[in-house]
C-alpha cells in the first residue's frame, strides 16, 4: 500500500482545496489530507488497470479520429446551413454488432462516437454486444456498421484486447 496511490489526483485535489478555502498552513494540511483520501477513494472506484497492447495503434486511432471529427464538423455544418435546398436530412438509429468486450475499449469508442458531430451513442447491450447509434444524416445503416467496425473497433481491439 503506497502513501499516494494516485499522486495526480492528490495534487489536483489539494490545489482545488487551497483555491476554494484560502492559502494558509492549516488549509494546506487539510487539503493534503483531502487529496490523499481522495486518491485512495479514486483507487477504489477505478476499474482494473488498463493495459495498452499496441501504442502505435493508439497514434493511428488518434489521427483517424481527429480527421473524422474535422470532416464531420464540416459535413454537419454544411447540412445545417443548406437544409432544404440540396439535401433532405433523415436522422435515424443504427444497431451495430460489436465484437469488442473490453470495458476500456468500449469507453473510448463511446467517447469517439459522442465527440464526432452527427452521431450519438444511445445504448450498449452487453448481452449481445449491440450498440445503438443515432445518426444525424442517415443514408445507409450498413455504411455505419462498416465504419464503426473497420475504422474504430478494429484499432481499439488492437489496443486493448
Amino acid at each position: 500500500m503506497t502513501l499516494l496511490p494516485h499522486p495526480i489526483v492528490t495534487v489536483v485535489l489539494t490545489i482545488l482545496w487551497m483555491v476554494l478555502t484560502g492559502f494558509t498552513l492549516g488549509q494546506l494540511v487539510l487539503g493534503l489530507l483531502a487529496g490523499i483520501l481522495g486518491g485512495f477513494a479514486y483507487r477504489r472506484i477505478t476499474p482494473r488497470r488498463i493495459v495498452v497492447k499496441r501504442p502505435g495503434a493508439m497514434a493511428r486511432l488518434f489521427v483517424r479520429v481527429a480527421g473524422d471529427i474535422v470532416r464531420s464538423n464540416y459535413d454537419v455544418a454544411r447540412l445545417i446551413l443548406s437544409e432544404g435546398r440540396h439535401h433532405r436530412r433523415k436522422a435515424g438509429f443504427v444497431r451495430i454488432p460489436l465484437d469488442m468486450t473490453n470495458p476500456s475499449g468500449l469507453a473510448v469508442l463511446a467517447v469517439i462516437v459522442t465527440a464526432t458531430p452527427g452521431t450519438a451513442w444511445i445504448e450498449y447491450e452487453p448481452r449481445n454486444g449491440q450498440l445503438l447509434l443515432h445518426v444525424f444524416d442517415l443514408i445507409e445503416g450498413d455504411d455505419w456498421v462498416h465504419t464503426i467496425k473497420s475504422r474504430y473497433e478494429s484499432l481499439l481491439m488492437e489496443i486493448f484486447e
